[in-house]
């Protein structure tokens, strides 16, 4: 944690960083849109914090960093509301399925299933086969 000799000289350095000076004479014909990642952002919270703290102001840091106050009150947000997903680089692509291997355990069970009928159905015909042919030999198992 800094303490407050270390934010008074950044707030000396940036004072003179801030005397006027000349615009770049070249602008992007297309503006970028910049993105914080999530370690830059929970930083420059941090830092505002402890300026609060200190009673320091914190414009000087907006001035810096060329953020605006309602970034950083809605990282803020973000930050005591527990959305701390907000804050991190978010993964893209497909999203994983949550069913699916329920999905999976259903077809195998089905299937499973399926094989169990056909072998009922089987031992059900050679049963009757076998019912038959005693009847026939006439080996009834009553005597």
């Amino acid at each position: 944690m800094p303490d407050l000799k270390v934010l008074k000289a950044k707030d000396e350095k940036n004072k003179e960083e801030d005397q006027p000076s000349r615009p770049a004479p070249e602008v992007p014909a297309t503006a970028k849109r910049r993105r914080f990642s999530a370690k830059y952002k929970l930083g420059i919270l941090e830092e505002i914090d402890q300026r609060k703290q200190w009673g320091l102001e914190i414009g000087s840091v907006l001035r810096r960093e060329g953020l605006y106050s309602a970034q950083v009150s809605s990282w803020r947000q973000a930050r005591e509301s527990g959305k701390l997903r907000g804050l991190e680089t978010k993964k893209r692509g497909r999203k994983p399925d949550p069913d699916a291997e329920l999905r999976k355990q259903l077809k195998q069970t089905q299937a499973e299933n399926a094989k169990l009928l056909k072998e009922l159905e089987q031992a059900e015909l050679i049963i009757d086969v076998q019912k038959k042919l005693s009847q026939l030999l006439g080996l009834d198992g009553k005597k």
